[in-house]
């Protein structure tokens, strides 16, 4: 896509932004907030650790990406993928955006996963989306990457997820998601 094309993208979403923030608790588009922080003395991180570990077991999106960071990275601890993998995907259904673009990385490279650019492109859009615009290049280089026939098949599946978040927000207060608000 070109910075035209990604500019007017970016500002149609922008402008469907205070709908979606009315949107009921829906959170396919719009990311939950929460805080976790695991970067402590290390004598301190086991304490952090149980901590942030209890606030994402409680559905926080911001500390099951932090967790995610912390597996991905192996700075204080071993690199462990599979459990980097569990808690961006955690995030990620929650709509938070740097989970789903460190996600949709970890398919395109093929990181703890098989790599899979189909399932890279949409979690990267979704990413997009969501606000990771670093997220837009990379799913443009995916797409690069892909044959036509799985560029078609990711698109049919994007426009799938959006048809049916259309169909929640109309549902959600009887209004259409394009209607003025009140």
């Amino acid at each position: 896509m070109n910075r035209t094309g990604r500019a007017l993208t970016l500002g149609c979403l922008l402008l469907l932004q205070p709908l979606l923030a009315s949107a009921g608790g829906n959170s396919l588009l719009i990311p939950a907030m929460g805080r976790c922080t695991l970067n402590t003395q290390p004598e301190d991180l086991p304490q952090a650790l149980a901590a942030c570990q209890q606030a994402a077991k409680s559905g926080d999106s911001q500390a099951q990406y932090e967790l995610g960071e912390f597996y991905y990275d192996g700075k204080n601890a071993p690199r462990d993928l599979n459990q980097a993998l569990i808690f961006f995907e955690q995030a990620s259904l929650q709509g938070h955006a740097q989970a789903q673009f460190r996600l949709g990385t970890m398919f395109f490279r093929g990181e703890g996963v098989p790599a899979n650019n189909i399932q890279a492109y949409i979690v990267l859009k979704m990413a997009a989306v969501n606000g990771a615009e670093e997220a837009l290049d990379t799913a443009d280089e995916v797409s690069e990457q892909m044959r036509r026939d799985e560029l078609e098949t990711a698109t049919q599946v994007l426009g799938q997820i959006f048809r049916k978040y259309l169909l929640e927000l109309q549902t959600a207060d009887g209004r259409t998601p394009f209607a003025p608000l009140p």
